[in-house]
């Protein structure tokens, strides 16, 4: 889903860098807590790893390409705060040093996949979390789950902002059409890569995975309970 420079008008391109641009500064006190000697590591294999997966891009129509977004991966794996740092980082390498994405569309990237994809699959994933048994082995469907709602719906804000500053001379329906018919296709795919890598890591090392560590909190509570009764 990187956006082109010039894909999108002015006005539209400078609201999304704006939006970019909170994000980020907030995200940069919110991954303070995230971050410590276990979840700094992640965070940087996330990143690599995102980054690897974004390279294989095809064409979607009308400019744009499609691709593994890698949102609900790196919420679930390091935080959600952090998540958003490192798609940020990825796409900024890529549009400097790939000419993946455009330069004046950085603003407008980062909104779709660096925030979008991390607010609404941590969502699903949370809300997953709270209604599901309290199990480990349900991280990994749960994290699949947010990462399938959460491309399609990025594509779907995609077509919201080419609705509102689109430049390229193509037809609205045409492009919705496009985008979240690729997008779901696209959403199945990573769905099933997420729930794979968050599983291999659930079954190792759970203690490494944010989104676990609650279920372990409440899994040693219960322990301890059980051993002082």
């Amino acid at each position: 889903m990187h956006v082109p420079d010039g894909f999108l008008d002015a006005p539209t391109s400078v609201a999304t860098g704006v939006v970019a641009a909170a994000a980020v500064a907030v995200s940069l006190r919110g991954a303070r807590r995230e971050l410590d000697d276990r979840t700094a590591p992640m965070a940087g294999l996330v990143a690599t790893f995102v980054f690897a997966a974004q390279m294989i891009n095809f064409p979607v129509g009308a400019g744009t390409s499609g691709h593994l977004m890698g949102g609900a991966l790196a919420a679930v794996l390091a935080g959600p705060w952090t998540a958003v740092l490192c798609l940020s980082v990825v796409l900024l390498v890529q549009a400097l040093l790939m000419a993946d994405g455009g330069i004046t569309a950085l603003g407008t990237n980062i909104t779709l996949i660096g925030i979008v994809t991390v607010v609404v699959g941590w969502g699903v994933f949370v809300l997953l979390r709270r209604v599901l048994p309290a199990r480990t082995s349900l991280v990994a469907p749960a994290a699949a789950v947010g990462a399938l709602v959460s491309v399609p719906v990025a594509a779907l804000v995609f077509t919201g902002l080419f609705a509102v500053g689109g430049t390229a001379p193509v037809d609205l329906g045409a492009v919705a059409t496009a985008m979240l018919g690729w997008h779901t296709v696209i959403g199945i795919g990573e769905a099933v890569v997420t729930g794979l890598v968050v599983a291999s890591v659930v079954a190792s090392r759970p203690d490494m995975v944010h989104g676990a560590r609650p279920l372990l909190a409440e899994r040693e509570l219960e322990t301890r309970a059980v051993a002082a009764s």
